[in-house]
């Protein structure tokens, strides 16, 4: 780019650059966007026709560029050669304005650093106070839900039902097995002596019991050591033992047999035609 002078005649050195340039002034009006008159005027050195201030300068700036001269220089003595025209030098800012307006930029730019600074501070010390307060209270486990046993009913040439049960099932703690209580026992509706069954309880450890008698459930929670129920049968007990081995049953005021090992979960069917099968001695 050239660093030519513009002394002199501002508008006849302007149209000299053009013409060694080899460009018209349609060319330029049309790269540049302002008018053929404009630039015509700005050649013949009448400002009177050009918009003032720093519209003035932007003209001579952009014809500048086109023709390869040097913008600021070529605005430099614009404004001397037309220095007696208010027109020319208004809006044009003074050394120490400029000054002034490298600091209020500079102010500008600290201030949006900053705010950048505070805008990616306050989502990670968020990020980190959470996972801090996550970190303390673990996520509770849920309980592993109570095993259930099938009911196995026994046969009368049987001496007991016993079903297996699986690991979960014997490992259940009355903590996460015992049951809402039951009403108070129900007696079973009245019958004639004879086909009665008297069905004695006695627990010798805790133990979850469910008890069914004539098709009503009477008992279905944790017993604990010392628990003494009597159960009146007119037809049938279903009886569900957590532990087998902690429980002691009369039938009819005999003793019965054991209903099963320590720790084994049994359910037995007793009934007033089959319960003599149970007892110790026949």
């Amino acid at each position: 780019m050239s660093t030519e002078r513009l002394t002199g005649d501002f508008g006849k050195t302007l149209r000299e650059a053009r013409e060694r340039r080899g460009v018209t002034l349609r060319q330029i009006a049309n790269s540049t966007k302002l008018s053929v008159s404009q630039l015509e005027a700005l050649e013949r050195n009448d400002i009177a026709r050009l918009p003032g201030g720093i519209f003035s300068r932007g003209i001579v700036r952009s014809y500048a560029t086109e023709v390869g001269l040097d913008p600021e220089k070529a605005i430099q003595d614009f404004i001397a050669h037309f220095s007696h025209d208010e027109a020319v030098i208004a809006g044009h800012p003074t050394s120490e304005q400029n000054e002034d307006n490298e600091a209020l930029e500079s102010d500008r730019r600290m201030a949006g650093t900053f705010l950048w600074l505070l805008g990616v501070s306050v989502p990670i010390a968020a990020g980190v106070l959470y996972f801090s307060v996550v970190g303390r209270h673990p996520a509770s486990v849920a309980p592993a839900p109570a095993a259930e046993a099938r009911v196995a009913e026994t046969r009368p040439d049987e001496p007991r039902g016993t079903i297996a049960a699986s690991p979960a099932a014997q490992s259940v703690t009355p903590e996460t097995a015992a049951p809402p209580a039951p009403p108070p026992d129900v007696p079973a509706p009245a019958a004639a002596a004879g086909d009665r069954l008297t069905v004695g309880l006695s627990v010798t450890r805790p133990c979850w019991v469910s008890a069914n008698v004539d098709g009503q459930r009477v008992i279905e929670r944790l017993l604990q050591t010392g628990t003494q129920q009597t159960l009146e049968v007119k037809r049938e007990l279903v009886l569900t033992a957590g532990d087998a081995g902690a429980i002691a049953i009369t039938l009819n005021g005999a003793d019965a047999k054991a209903l099963g090992k320590s720790g084994e979960v049994v359910t037995t069917r007793f009934t007033t035609a089959n319960f003599k099968d149970f007892l110790l001695s026949r």
